[in-house]
């Protein structure tokens, strides 16, 4: 693909939309959703940015069950999310203050710095070690804190309204494609980098071909994002705030007036927190339950993308064109109880279900994950005024990974629950179940 090919001007003035871009301004006019290259150019864009994502995070809490006899994932993904928290503000003013698709060109450059910094990393890895790598984890979560608010605000500005359900079906749906590809690949590279019974010292940098496949993901992700279509800025005079670090006090306001809002958000953060708990969750069943290697591991994880994907188009479908809630309570309860399947004790190292059962119950988690997502993800960027949908998706950016930030702290307190019990890892499942089960008998939505 030629980088050089664009849809806009890169430096187009964030004023308004040239002569040559006036759909910018006209969102009726604008193609069908299937014949738009700019949304395509999106879609493989954050495809690409998703893999890399899932590829190096994935490896890294592979990673974290060797380098200690404790389970260090927490670690890690305290580390992931932490830049969630602390950039998603600042991203959400760069977001509305520039052009979006600006945003989102710069954030995939700099993922190919961060990539190239994680080679070395790998390579270096008998100076800088496990901490050397949880840098450069920072910094990746760090590049994706800024590329989200203008990834997701984006979209209700450059498609067609009646597109939007549609659109978030397709996107969550390559995203977790993305995590199954992401997912399935580390196991694969961390099997045939790392080996069997070797020194973690000789091992862990042969990782660095994976951090390679990382790097051209990144340069290729950053030609495609190229076509996406430039948008003018939503609020080209916004000021900074120092409190853009948190909830801004007009971004707030409309929150506390807009109760449906704020339940959404409370709501899709308690999803990320369950979610951050199952990642680590079927890590450990297949690692130290199941006795599985790294590659069968992954695909335990990538086939919760794989049912993921499944729902998510399910959702965009039955949708009709707006949030339907119903299909949210249907996900809800559905992910309660596969969840409770997942955890069920039995004579296959523990687990009634084994690796092959657990595929199956997995896919389910998948499927009923994504009926429940895209609901609340539509409605969360549709619902606010055009000047607040980037600063509105960084509050959502913002909460879901204080979510996920948490889900480090859930999943060590469950994890010495099952040790202090001498329980199966599997229990963790029924636990997490738990959780999600207080949010679907809380969250009750009315159908507008």
């Amino acid at each position: 693909m030629d980088c050089h090919r664009t849809s806009s001007t890169f430096s187009a003035p964030e004023g308004g939309a040239g002569p040559a871009d006036a759909s910018a301004a006209a969102p009726a006019a604008r193609p069908a959703l299937y014949h738009d290259v700019s949304f395509w150019g999106m879609i493989v864009t954050q495809f690409l940015g998703a893999f890399n994502d899932n590829l190096f995070k994935q490896l890294m809490l592979l990673l974290s069950l060797k380098v200690s006899s404790q389970d260090r994932q927490p670690v890690a993904m305290f580390v992931f999310s932490a830049p969630f928290l602390i950039f998603s503000g600042y991203a959400g003013y760069l977001a509305d203050r520039f052009s979006k698709r600006t945003i989102i060109v710069w954030a995939k450059v700099a993922e190919i710095a961060v990539m190239l910094l994680g080679l070395v990393a790998f390579l270096a890895f008998a100076v800088g070690g496990f901490p050397g790598l949880l840098v450069v984890l920072f910094l990746m979560g760090a590049q994706s804190a800024f590329f989200g608010p203008s990834k997701y605000g984006i979209l209700p500005e450059m498609l067609r309204p009646s597109d939007l359900p549609r659109a978030n079906g397709v996107i969550l749906m390559t995203t977790f494609l993305a995590i199954i590809f992401g997912a399935a690949s580390a196991g694969i590279l961390s099997d045939l980098s790392m080996g069997q019974g070797r020194p973690l010292s000789e091992s862990a940098p042969q990782l660095w071909i994976a951090s390679l496949v990382c790097v051209g993901i990144a340069v290729v992700g950053t030609c495609t994002s190229l076509l996406v279509r430039w948008i003018p800025a939503a609020v080209p005079n916004l000021r900074l705030a120092w409190s853009s670090l948190t909830v801004t006090a007009e971004t707030r306001g409309m929150l506390w007036g807009d109760r449906p809002l704020l339940g959404a958000v409370v709501a899709s953060s308690i999803f990320w927190l369950v979610a951050g708990v199952a990642q680590q969750a079927v890590n450990s069943l297949g690692k130290m339950q199941l006795e599985l290697d790294d590659k069968r591991t992954s695909i335990l994880m990538a086939i919760i993308g794989v049912g993921t994907m499944v729902g998510s188009v399910l959702a965009g479908r039955l949708s009709r064109g707006e949030a339907d809630f119903r299909v949210l309570r249907w996900g809800g309860w559905g992910l309660v109880a596969s969840l409770v399947v997942v955890s069920l004790p039995g004579p296959v190292h523990g687990h009634l279900l084994g690796f092959w059962g657990s595929l199956v119950a997995l896919t389910a988690v998948g499927i009923c994950a994504g009926l429940y997502a895209i609901p609340l993800q539509v409605f969360m960027q549709s619902r606010p005024p055009e000047g607040q949908k980037g600063r509105m998706i960084a509050v959502m950016n913002q909460a879901n990974f204080a979510a996920i930030l948490l889900s480090s702290g859930v999943y060590w307190l469950f994890d010495r629950v099952v040790v202090l019990t001498d329980a199966p890892r599997c229990i963790i499942f029924l636990l997490t179940a738990l959780v999600m089960l207080a949010t679907v008998v809380g969250y009750r939505p009315q159908q507008r």
